[in-house]
């Protein structure tokens, strides 16, 4: 996949296209590239998928918090696995933002980006205020040269795969669910820091996270099975999110994992978890030997979890 910031590199190439924000690149997003691709080797022409950096509400409303499953190092990631063509990156500003949806056709897809067939997501909607729905852009597409098409509309059972349904799914602690959807583990990236090193007392060292995208979802709360990515190596671990009640911490979250079998010195290292399975909610516990029992509890069905 090659991303394409500045547009003059397509040097006039026509391509087919799809466009969208694609947060987490999950199975309905596989779905819609996966027709793309068919439909541009039909064509004899390269695919493209258009996106953003940004997401558009947050350009738009300076005081609007995303929630996001991808940072956008993350995103292209995804999206290369796909295998596209093109990856088109668009600054969303607010003057795009005023485009009207014959303007980005016109303006933008045909003249500046050359695409010869635009397949549409079966309920994406784009241009301002998103006046106008998939006829009108067929007519508009058709009065510059561009073929729009609708994608087929792809559910899961009986529910539409969304990027909100598996941000709900996570904060609900469903892991295994927001896997399936996603068809990869759910990621969280982050430097280790230094904490009140509790759990090294009670036997269970933990490296403290702080994640480096604040805009990415954090899970509900809870102990969790997961998979640990530092230093180019792979371990297993347990991971922690909450208040730490048993300890008063008060209202601030913590993110911290117990890696197995590890006892390196590793502060301000990078370091990535993979969500697995959740394990348990959060337990207030009368005494740190009752937080201690039931942590080694955690730790076996942990590595029970990993090992299988």
């Amino acid at each position: 996949m090659i991303v394409v910031r500045d547009t003059e590199r397509l040097k006039g190439e026509r391509l087919v296209a799809t466009i969208g924000f694609f947060d987490g690149v999950h199975l309905g997003h596989h779905f819609l590239i996966h027709e793309l691709k068919q439909v541009a080797e039909a064509a004899g022409l390269p695919s493209a998928v258009i996106t953003f950096p940004e997401h558009p509400h947050a350009v738009l409303q300076a005081d609007y918090q995303p929630k996001l499953l991808n940072s956008f190092e993350e995103k292209l990631e995804q999206l290369a696995s796909t295998e596209i063509d093109y990856c088109i990156v668009l600054d969303f500003t607010p003057e795009l933002s005023r485009l009207t949806a014959e303007a980005f056709i016109t303006t933008l897809l045909a003249d500046r980006l050359h695409v010869d067939t635009l397949l549409i997501g079966y309920d994406h909607r784009f241009g301002h205020n998103r006046a106008d729905g998939f006829e009108q852009y067929v007519a508009y597409g058709k009065a510059c040269g561009i073929r729009v098409i609708k994608a087929s509309q792809y559910s899961e059972g009986e529910a539409a795969v969304s990027s909100s349904e598996i941000r709900r799914l996570l904060a609900e602690c469903q892991v295994e669910k927001a896997t399936h959807l996603l068809t990869y583990p759910y990621r969280l990236r982050g430097n280790i820091v230094s904490g009140y090193q509790v759990g090294r007392k009670l036997g269970f060292p933990t490296a403290n996270i702080q994640v480096d995208e604040p805009s990415k979802i954090i899970p509900g709360i809870g102990v969790y099975a997961v998979r640990v990515y530092l230093n180019g190596q792979r371990y297993k671990g347990m991971l922690y999110i909450g208040n730490r009640p048993t300890l008063d911490n008060g209202d601030n979250i913590t993110l911290e994992v117990n890696i197995l079998n590890f006892s390196a010195d590793i502060y301000n290292n990078e370091i990535t978890v993979a969500f697995i399975q959740h394990i348990r909610g959060d337990i207030k516990f009368n005494s740190l030997d009752q937080l201690a029992a039931q942590l080694e509890r955690d730790r076996e069905k942990v590595e029970r979890i990993l090992t299988e």
